[in-house]
């Protein structure tokens, strides 16, 4: 429990650093970077609490003073960004500031704070996945043990998932806004996490469910999907590109289990690589 708090206060820390750096770059007024952060924390905790709760309300039903243990774990990102956005959001209104460039700043530092949160996960003994049952498998990082058994080792997965997202985001963050456009270092932040996310969810035991559907799974679909359809347009390439995020979208509907999810993966793996390729040579 020490050490989830403090792998939060160690996120949150760099993610100030990171976010200053960046004010400082594009010459924005003083602590702007601080302000995202200070802004963005407390909806972010909130949300993802809330988010978390709301789809494992049996677990809180009989005690609901534990919704307020959130250090035990517990947070759901997707809850957590949509936090951050309404806090950003205010921000941006106070600093008159556009929203989707401090959605820009402050997308690499939110993947690396994910990275390292994730670990977190491995003190708490949570966010693991399925059993692994071949001694030749039970090593880390392949898998961890929880208590007496080994599981996969999801949380490692993400982390350094993250971990290389976000030296995509951050090598590429100069070389963007497209055309002056702001908003696309966040979009690929929601494509690279949303790919991430779309595979590793289907790994993990603790999935928060909406009947049969793992919800952050379709919502990384989604969002990622969404997000490349925005480049898209924004960057005024042919609508034949729009084929593949929507194929993607309906593949999990078409093919069962993970022929759908590797499917749409691969569908989104292949449009962003294109995509990504067709920036304007100024750009990329």
């Amino acid at each position: 429990m020490q050490l989830y708090g403090i792998l939060i206060a160690l996120a949150l820390g760099i993610a100030a650093i990171l976010c200053t750096q960046e004010e400082k770059r594009l010459g924005l007024p003083k602590d702007t970077g601080l302000d995202i952060v200070l802004y963005a924390l407390p909806p972010a905790i909130i949300a993802a609490r809330l988010y978390y709760v709301l789809f494992t309300w049996d677990s809180f039903k009989n005690n609901p003073l534990d919704i307020l243990k959130f250090w035990e774990g517990g947070l759901a990102i997707y809850g957590g960004v949509i936090g951050g956005a309404l806090g950003v959001w205010l921000l941006s209104k106070r600093r008159n500031i556009p929203m989707l460039q401090l959605g820009d700043i402050v997308a690499p530092a939110l993947l690396l704070g994910q990275a390292i949160g994730r670990w977190g996960n491995y003190f708490n003994g949570e966010a693991f996945g399925t059993a692994v049952h071949n001694p030749a498998w039970q090593f880390f990082p392949f898998a961890v043990k929880i208590g007496e058994n080994w599981q996969l080792a999801t949380f490692f997965y993400e982390s350094m998932w993250n971990f290389f997202g976000f030296l995509f985001l951050y090598f590429n963050r100069k070389k963007m806004p497209a055309q002056g456009k702001y908003g696309h270092v966040l979009y690929w932040y929601f494509i690279w996490y949303g790919l991430g996310r779309l595979m590793i969810e289907g790994l993990r035991t603790d999935s928060l469910m909406w009947g049969s559907v793992r919800v952050s799974q379709f919502l990384s679909l989604l969002i990622a999907a969404l997000a490349l359809v925005k480049i898209v347009f924004d960057l005024k390439i042919k609508p034949v590109f729009l084929l593949l995020p929507m194929f993607a979208l309906l593949a999990p509907f078409v093919l069962a289990g993970w022929y759908g999810i590797g499917t749409s993966f691969i569908l989104l793996g292949i449009a962003s690589l294109v995509v990504y390729r067709l920036y304007p040579k100024q750009a990329i």
